[in-house]
């Protein structure tokens, strides 16, 4: 019975040191998400094969660490035009106000041949115009 209770008592007292070591703030809830101008865009190759992938990298300017990239809205207008507009998050915890810049990715495998034009959103009327013909 003693080394029941003395078992017992160890659990109890691991489990109070566990869990007075978690930090609750290590886990901060989005409050909102907006629309982010894409400042560049970088595509490798301006030329590809039907059904090959390429990857579209574009890049935002962040003004603190509690917002980052949360998606795109990616709209195919027709066939071949494309628009996209980047989406970024803001936390509610404490953070820096130091800018960044950062990188996020659109992977693009076109099914048909033709010239495709990306509109990548800049902030106000402006957009970023690319092209990628598939061959």
């Amino acid at each position: 019975m003693k080394n029941l209770f003395s078992v017992g008592f160890s659990a109890l007292v691991l489990g109070l040191f566990l869990a007075s070591c978690h930090d609750d703030d290590d886990y901060q809830t989005i409050e909102s998400a907006d629309k982010i101008k894409i400042d560049s865009v970088k595509i490798d190759s301006d030329t590809m094969d039907v059904y090959g992938i390429q990857s579209i990298r574009t890049y935002s300017t962040y003004p603190s660490k509690c917002e980052g990239f949360y998606g795109y809205d990616y709209v195919q207008s027709d066939n071949l035009t494309r628009t996209v507009t980047a989406y970024k998050y803001r936390t509610n915890g404490p953070c820096t106000q130091n800018s960044y810049t950062a990188a996020s990715r659109i992977n693009f495998s076109p099914r048909q041949k033709g010239t495709y034009t990306f509109k990548f959103w800049n902030g106000g009327n402006g957009w970023i115009t690319k092209t990628i013909v598939v061959e």
